[in-house]
């Protein structure tokens, strides 16, 4: 056997390898994508954001995590808009997982509606419902298996004999209070629990919760002037199954320039020196806001993965209003 045939033969084998672990992950507990710059894809975080703007909106999300083992790639794109006659927001989201080169992974459709409760002058509570269409897919054809890499054996026993995808209506549920300078939220996804069993099994999506919110702890402008520099602390808290995570941010920002950094996997609820760092780098301007992270691997993955990229942009136009409206105050990325 020459050198090439040796290659060949264990690069198929580690394919197969990644493979079975990615089936055996998503058969067992399957996990929910999650975006560093979860703020920067509001609709996906919660529907309550539908329509928490100004402005109508449109965001565009990518991500490419663990370049380095051929890992997960993300889009995502979404548009919302406030009907201020009636103080909702309606939006809509799509959004497209992919896993390895077998591009296992889900599809995300999603319609959100939110309502915008004055509690008082200043505070407000926003309600969200989101229905959504999930599709769990995987191109078999993209894999090899044993009895294909050896030409003499006829035994097909190591090949999957599942379906290529299975979808399924799904629903999700919010609700954000807010201020000036605060907010709180939470989210509950996966009401329904679908059954997403590629191989015909019962497996049904646990129920996903979150907690997030964020405090302007420092912010100075000059008088009858925009603010000129803030400083946000941001969290998330995630749970699903057995699975929880913590992860803290901060950010500083002096319009056009935001800058950022977060702690994914807040030691004391995970391992013991956490998941990632991230930092990131945001442009903001009236209508137009671009930001890249980069996640810093820490874990027991270090130097294996090549981390993590994120991108987002999202472009917002006025249409013409009769009152001024109450938009969220929470980070932009």
């Amino acid at each position: 056997m020459n050198l090439l045939e040796k290659t060949h033969i264990a690069s198929n084998v580690k394919f197969l390898f990644a493979f079975l672990l990615l089936f055996l992950f998503i058969q067992v507990n399957a996990q929910d994508i999650h975006f560093t710059q979860f703020y920067a894809n509001k609709l996906y975080l919660a529907p309550s954001f539908a329509g928490a703007t100004e402005q109508n909106r449109f965001i565009l999300n990518y991500r490419n995590q663990w370049p380095a083992v051929n890992g997960y790639v993300t889009y995502s794109a979404s548009f919302d808009h406030y009907f201020s006659n009636f103080n909702s927001g309606l939006g809509v989201l799509a959004m497209r997982d992919m896993a390895g080169d077998g591009q296992l992974g889900p599809l995300y459709l999603g319609v959100q509606y939110s309502y915008d409760f004055p509690l008082s002058e200043e505070i407000h509570l926003r309600p969200g419902l989101g229905i959504n269409y999930l599709q769990w897919s995987v191109d078999y054809s993209k894999f090899r298996f044993s009895s294909q890499m050896d030409k003499t054996s006829s035994d097909e026993s190591n090949e999957v004999n599942g379906s290529e995808s299975v979808g399924a209506i799904d629903g999700s549920t919010s609700a954000i209070i807010y201020a000036k300078n605060w907010m709180f939220g939470t989210t509950f996804n996966h009401l329904l629990q679908p059954n997403m069993s590629l191989l015909g099994n019962v497996d049904r999506l646990p129920l996903q919760y979150s907690i997030y919110g964020s405090v302007t702890l420092y912010r100075y402008g000059r008088l009858l002037k925009p603010v000129d520099e803030t400083i946000t602390f941001a969290y998330v808290f995630k749970g699903m199954s057995k699975n929880v995570q913590l992860d803290i941010g901060l950010y500083w920002a002096q319009i056009p320039l935001v800058l950022g950094l977060w702690y994914r996997g807040v030691p004391i609820l995970n391992s013991d020196r956490g998941d990632s760092f991230a930092l990131l780098a945001g442009f903001k301007r009236q209508h137009f806001t671009i930001g890249y992270s980069y996640d810093f691997t820490i874990s027991n993955l270090v130097n294996k993965t090549a981390g993590a990229h994120e991108l987002s942009m999202a472009y917002e136009f006025a249409k013409l209003r009769r009152r001024k409206l109450h938009a969220v105050p929470c980070p932009e990325f």
